[in-house]
This record gives C-alpha cells, structure tokens and sequence, in this order.
C-alpha cells in the first residue's frame, strides 16, 4: 500500500514494530532502520544495485529478519519542489515493491539529506574511503529520523 500522505502512513502502522527508510539512488540503496517505539533511526546498511528482483529480495530479507512495519522512501524533489525524472524513479521503486509487499510505504522529502550526511561524517572525522561506504545508509538515516519526528508529533498533537 503506497500512502502519499505521512498521516496515512501513520494510520497504516502497527503498534510496536520497526521502519526502515531507504535512500534510492541510481547505484545503491541506503538502508537505516527504527526502534519498536519510532523515535530513533540508526543507519544500517548500502546494497549495491543490480537489478530490481535481486535488490527487492534484498529488502524483503531485511524486513522479515528486523520484523519492519512499513517502509519510508526517501523522494528526491528538485530544490524548486517540483518532481523531475528521479522522483519518478523512486515512485516506480515503490510501486515495485507494493507487489511484492503489502507494507505501507510512504515518502519523505530528501532535499539535502546526503549533505547533511556528509557534513556530520566530516565532522566525526571520517576518511574519505569511509565516508564513500557509509554516506547511502547514513543519508537513509537522515531521511528516516526526518519522517519518525514528524509522526511524532503528529501522535503528539492528535
């Protein structure tokens, strides 16, 4: 189920379980996962691209072993918030998935989340080969962090 409103990701999630966020890019998927209470996201893991059947039972394998309630996509808007070719891709991605899945799936604004990924690993000092490993999965940490502190205080305010 493709939710394109975060308050109906929200409503489409169990109590209790884990999210994963992903972070598409034309290489890799970055992959970062929540805690059961949704509050914090810790970057996981980079799976190098091949083609959409392999990289899906990469993602199911994750889900089912990490028990994931739903799944955020991180959506790629040009600076302006208009939708070019990219968002269109990663919409695809998700339609993909929907039939091979019936986790909800939701979208989070991307705009700059592999900036800020590569600022705090310049910050903490990382070498450039490290930073090069890391950066899709600690950007899919970004993304993820960015999506459970708005349903936060969506259950917050409710």
């Amino acid at each position: 189920m493709i939710c394109e409103d975060i308050h109906e990701f929200v409503d489409a999630l169990p109590d209790h379980r884990a999210i994963a966020g992903l972070d598409l890019g034309d290489k890799t998927i970055g992959v970062a996962v929540s805690d059961t209470l949704l509050c914090v996201a810790t970057p996981l893991e980079t799976i190098r691209r091949r083609k959409f059947g392999l990289d899906a039972a990469r993602l199911i394998e994750i889900i089912t072993a990490r028990n994931i309630a739903g799944l955020i996509l991180g959506l790629p808007f040009n600076m302006d918030g208009s939708e070019g070719p990219r968002c269109q891709s990663t919409r695809a991605f998700a339609r993909n998935l929907s039939r091979l899945s019936d986790l909800p799936i939701g979208y989070w604004d991307e705009r700059l989340s592999t900036v800020a990924a590569e600022r705090a690993l310049l910050e903490a000092d990382t070498s450039r080969k490290r930073r090069s490993e890391v950066i899709d999965h600690v950007a899919a940490g970004y993304i993820l962090q960015g999506a459970l502190d708005r349903m936060s205080y969506l259950k917050n305010n409710a």
